[in-house]
């Protein structure tokens, strides 16, 4: 049984493994408070050492874990990682939350044509969501 909910949401991110940094843009495909599974273009080995980087916020979120799994899809890879450092917990919560905003707007658009700000997309997603939002 997984100890933690994915929420899955399809997010561009940043992350690097040792010197290098992947090619094409990966993408965030869901998060929880212990990991985050992301979309790769090479596969990443299990038990290395990654660095994530999220810009939808200021500061960025920036954290050390470690990659747990990685499985070959149609033309990209699913790798899942877990965080090195449970202190996260609360910021990984935070950027959950705008991730989750994020992808409100954007299916805004793309499902009703409504452009939102970041701003009124908070609202509108607190209004809808923040009750059911999982502690």
């Amino acid at each position: 049984m997984r100890k933690f909910i994915r929420h899955p949401i399809d997010i561009p991110i940043e992350y690097s493994v040792g010197d290098s940094a992947d090619s094409a843009p990966p993408h965030l495909q869901n998060i929880s408070e212990g990991g985050l599974c992301i979309t790769t273009a090479q596969a990443v080995p299990a038990g290395s050492s990654i660095r994530i980087k999220i810009t939808l916020r200021t500061p960025p979120f920036e954290a050390e874990g470690t990659v747990m799994w990685c499985q070959k899809k149609e033309d990209y890879y699913e790798t899942g990682v877990k965080f090195d450092d449970d202190s996260v917990e609360y910021t990984v919560r935070m950027v959950e939350q705008v991730c989750h905003i994020e992808q409100y707007k954007n299916d805004a658009l793309t499902n009703e044509g409504r452009l939102l700000s970041s701003e009124q997309a908070a609202k509108e997603w607190i209004k809808h969501n923040a009750e059911n939002f999982p502690r």
